[in-house]
């Protein structure tokens, strides 16, 4: 078992999307280059912290009565998690030892055999899927859009509770076709709990800058409350429960 893994950081106390109060770990690395990335220093796992699973449990086992109060547990974001797979998978198991409720953030760009032993002890998959349209999830990501959807499909077969999520983009993701196509992929499953559409912000940008990345989104602005209701009312018309 590895009981070692490469983070950026830990957030105690974490209220943003996600069931009660969560102690939420980002591990670094990731495959993607997602052009709105906030988190653009978790790329590489070069300069992280070094951290074994014993010293995050000690840590973790401080705010079980928070857990327990709020209906929360604990979130492994990233970064990409599943690129530290055997880590991610000792954490999750030490949590359900002491009966903490685990979360995985993916974007579900791995072979489904890699993940399935995270899987496993993952109560909650938070999955993000950029786009539907191959050309666009390759434009907004640099990647293929196929392991992720083999992943959505895996989730749904396996009956693993899932939150999807979607960033809308004005000009890039909001696309009538792009916003049908994944509101029916994901209409087909049993397992998707709900549908987070997140709006596009540049608070990350900042990040870029630091680190000589070339950010491509400046000019685009944060979609309009219009066309936020145009492309949640597109999920609820396939009977979508959304994110309030």
């Amino acid at each position: 078992m590895i009981t070692t893994g490469v983070i950026h950081s830990v957030e105690t106390c974490g209220t943003v999307d996600v069931p009660g109060i969560r102690f939420i770990v980002f591990t670094k690395g990731c495959p993607l280059r997602c052009l709105y990335c906030h988190n653009a220093d978790c790329r590489h796992v070069e300069n992280g912290k070094l951290v074994s699973v014993d010293e995050l449990i000690s840590e973790i086992e401080k705010y079980q009565s928070y857990f327990k109060f709020s209906g929360g547990g604990v979130t492994v974001s990233g970064g990409e998690p599943l690129m530290q797979p055997e880590f991610v998978k000792a954490i999750f198991e030490e949590c359900h030892r002491l009966g903490i409720h685990t979360a995985l953030d993916t974007s579900g760009y791995v072979n489904v055999n890699i993940a399935k032993p995270v899987l496993e002890y993952a109560d909650l998959v938070l999955l993000d899927i950029k786009s539907f349209d191959p050309k666009v999830y390759k434009k907004v990501t640099n990647v293929s859009i196929e392991p992720t959807l083999n992943f959505a499909r895996y989730l749904n077969e396996i009956k693993k509770p899932t939150w999807i999520r979607f960033v809308l983009v004005p000009h890039l993701t909001d696309g009538f076709e792009n916003v049908t196509g994944l509101a029916q992929f994901i209409a087909q499953f049993d397992n998707i709990e709900r549908v987070e559409v997140l709006p596009f912000h540049k608070m990350g940008e900042y990040k870029w800058e630091q680190l000589g990345y070339d950010y491509q989104l400046t000019e685009t602005q944060p979609p309009s409350d219009e066309l936020l209701e145009k492309v949640i009312n597109i999920f609820k018309s396939y009977d979508l429960a959304i994110a309030t």
